[in-house]
């Protein structure tokens, strides 16, 4: 069992007990998937053998993406995907934080709140992307992954942008390059994207509930080259397709405490902190996303149903593009889970079907 998931089935109960009335849904969809998550309660798998005939019954996982059991497998396959679909430039990463003092307001209004950065941080992006004192581009591309924690699992929300360092023109059928490594002014995208959060929040009535000081601050953007983008997709795969931590991360639990390594920012020295269970799954929960809330969008023709196909835009990018194709760079894909094999002579074992929990009960 997961470590995770042991916390969660030792201390669950008590969580429920102490803070259940005022949980959000979600919190209580989290608790109880990630304590059943392959233990038979969310349904099991029938297997046969081709060979010798012998079945087997394996318990499903619970399928929930913010379960530590079910996600730890997607990563790579994530990382796989996005680099196939890397165009031959030179990348970005920005990334857009919020003051400590929207914080309160960002936790108590997710869906509300995280849009908002969304859709102000890609139309900064867009903005001075179009400058022609930058980019200079009409339609420029990109993906952005939201993430709300910090390396000791605080509630710190913000905004990974990948972004190709170039774009297309009005007509789609020229590319306009970045200059070097760089893409865009990073105080006027702060500024820029400061004050489009203040009129989005203005206007779903939030800005009341924030200090007047946050807003004649200067905010966290950051913006760097990060080379032909590969390090940054396996950067953001160690953290796109699981919440707040890491099971490997975890170096105790005693029943009653955990404790867990990071590393400050800037740092490779690992420090130790200890939680007690209680707080270890409060803080995990913080970083529950609202239902059917979307952490990964694309943007202009990274969108996938933009009406130019990234083959063309590689065309575009590089008149050499056709040699490039003869000599594709190479991209290793994940490595697949071993296949279930039989205990009884060795063979990889068959999948049949699904059996829902209803019908192991009523059997």
């Amino acid at each position: 069992m997961n470590v995770i998931q042991q916390i969660f089935s030792d201390h669950g109960d008590e969580y429920l007990e102490r803070f259940g009335p005022a949980m959000p849904g979600t919190h209580r969809k989290t608790i109880a998937a990630i304590r059943t998550c392959r233990t038979g309660q969310c349904g099991m798998h029938l297997f046969v053998c081709p060979d010798c005939g012998k079945t087997h019954m394996a318990n499903s996982s619970c399928g929930n993406r913010h379960c530590p059991v079910c996600q730890q497998d997607k990563a790579g396959e994530w990382v796989y995907k996005q680099q196939l679909r890397l165009l031959p430039c030179t990348y970005f990463m920005s990334t857009f934080t919020i003051p400590e003092e929207l914080q309160a307001v960002a936790r108590s209004n997710q869906k509300l709140f995280y849009s908002a950065m969304f859709k102000c941080a890609s139309e900064a992006l867009q903005t001075l992307e179009a400058d022609p004192r930058f980019v200079g581009c009409n339609i420029a591309g990109f993906f952005g992954v939201l993430h709300t924690w910090g390396r000791q699992m605080q509630y710190h929300p913000h905004i990974h942008f990948v972004i190709p360092g170039g774009g297309l023109s009005k007509s789609r059928d020229q590319w306009f390059a970045a200059n070097g490594g760089f893409l865009v002014h990073v105080r006027a995208l702060s500024r820029m994207f400061r004050g489009k959060m203040k009129q989005a929040l203005s206007e779903v009535g939030l800005l009341p509930l924030i200090p007047r000081d946050a807003w004649t601050r200067e905010w966290v953007v950051h913006c760097k080259s990060v080379g032909d983008g590969r390090a940054a997709m396996k950067y953001l795969g160690a953290y796109v397709m699981r919440v707040a931590i890491s099971a490997s991360r975890i170096v105790a639990y005693d029943g009653q405490h955990v404790r867990f390594k990071y590393q400050k920012v800037g740092s490779s020295k690992w420090r130790y902190m200890t939680l007690d269970a209680t707080e270890f799954i409060r803080r995990f929960l913080q970083h529950v996303l609202p239902s059917g809330f979307m952490k990964i969008r694309h943007y202009g023709f990274m969108s996938p149903n933009f009406a130019v196909p990234l083959q063309k835009i590689r065309e575009l990018i590089c008149v050499l593009y056709e040699l490039l194709r003869e000599q594709p760079v190479k991209v290793a894909p994940p490595q697949k889970p071993k296949p279930l094999k039989c205990s009884r002579c060795n063979a990889p074992m068959k999948w049949v079907f699904f059996l829902p929990l209803h019908i192991i009960k009523r059997e």
